[in-house]
């Protein structure tokens, strides 16, 4: 399977972005991985890596940070003028799922809901659903 060109993962806890980012390198799904503490680095990251094929083909995205939080970035994101950005698969991970975070981020194009922690299982049903990848040759899918 084809690595994605670039991931964003955006968190304010650094411990969070420790592992996150840790589980993503060990798994060698994206060529280059890209971290911000708040949507308004997000921000920067997509306006310096986006004119180019470093666009990120998949956001993981906190919903509670400081200066500007998940639904914040989302819906500044909507106004970008990105020729990408349709082709962005958008996952807020939260630590609850609530139904009305739910519905505003379906209006915001928000693809998915994950819980936190993040763990192997969930990257690989993440990348089947939105990515349509398929397990390799011998390799099982735990269930929880």
């Amino acid at each position: 399977m084809e690595k994605l060109p670039c991931i964003l993962l955006v968190d304010d806890d650094p411990v969070n972005n420790f592992l996150n980012q840790r589980l993503l390198e060990d798994l060698a799904i994206a060529d280059q991985l890209l971290v911000a503490l708040n949507g308004q680095e997000a921000f920067a990251l997509l306006e310096q890596h986006c004119p180019d094929t470093a666009c990120p083909a998949l956001i993981l995205l906190d919903v509670n940070m400081p200066v500007m939080n998940g639904f914040e970035f989302l819906f500044s994101y909507q106004q970008l003028p990105l020729a990408q950005k349709e082709a962005i698969v958008i996952i807020m991970l939260t630590t609850s799922v609530h139904a009305q975070d739910v519905e505003r981020g379906r209006q915001l194009h928000v693809a998915d809901f994950l819980r936190k922690p993040l763990t192997k299982e969930k990257v690989r049903g993440m990348l089947r659903k939105h990515f349509g990848w398929q397990l390799a040759e011998g390799e099982t899918e735990h269930r929880n």
